[in-house]
């Protein structure tokens, strides 16, 4: 009796697998493409032109799209002390997390915005997208520039002096830049 009823019900286990995957293969398989399916399941939608702009916010070795605004290693300093250090140590050499500031021209060390970044422009891009850890994308255009001028000074990369903006930025030069190779394949899977 119960050799029985076990059988009946794997049988019936493997009935509902079957079924279930014959109705979600069917419904893969109608016409119309993801948003058919999409308005069909009611869930999602297509995303406006105002949402896709507020994400596409990478900025290029070139700084096409760095936004209005400047800062100073000065403002950056405090800005750093306040929403970096806890992570990145009081200077950013130390941790516990990513060094970020470290010796110039040692690539045999660990690898820091001095000694391995090849442009200037990621610093802001990363920073701005990415950081704080625990509240990504709050800094507002002139604390990443500030905290950005601050790690090209920490660095020895920039004069504590220089001004960073849309214009400045794109022309600083990291020593790491000439170990890295451009992609210049054309006419096959090219990387972008």
């Amino acid at each position: 009796m119960v050799m029985l009823y076990a059988q009946e019900l794997r049988l019936s286990v493997v009935s509902f697998v079957v079924v279930v995957a014959l109705i979600v293969t069917s419904a893969l398989q109608r016409p119309g493409g993801d948003a058919a399916r999409s308005a069909r399941f009611g869930i999602g939608r297509p995303a406006t032109a105002q949402e896709i702009a507020r994400w596409d916010i990478s900025i290029p070795p070139d700084g096409k799209g760095l936004p209005p605004g400047s800062g100073n290693a000065r403002a950056g300093r405090e800005i750093y002390r306040l929403k970096c250090a806890a992570c990145h140590g009081n200077t950013g050499s130390q941790g516990p997390y990513a060094r970020l500031v470290g010796p110039m021209g040692d690539t045999s060390r660990v690898k820091t915005i001095g000694n391995y970044w090849p442009y200037a422009t990621t610093i802001f891009d990363y920073t701005r997208r990415a950081m704080p850890y625990n509240a990504p994308g709050s800094l507002s255009n002139a604390e990443v520039y500030s905290l950005t001028a601050f790690l090209l000074a920490a660095n020895r990369v920039i004069d504590s002096a220089t001004v960073i903006d849309a214009r400045s930025l794109p022309a600083v030069v990291m020593p790491a830049k000439a170990f890295f190779v451009g992609d210049d394949r054309r006419g096959g899977p090219e990387v972008r």
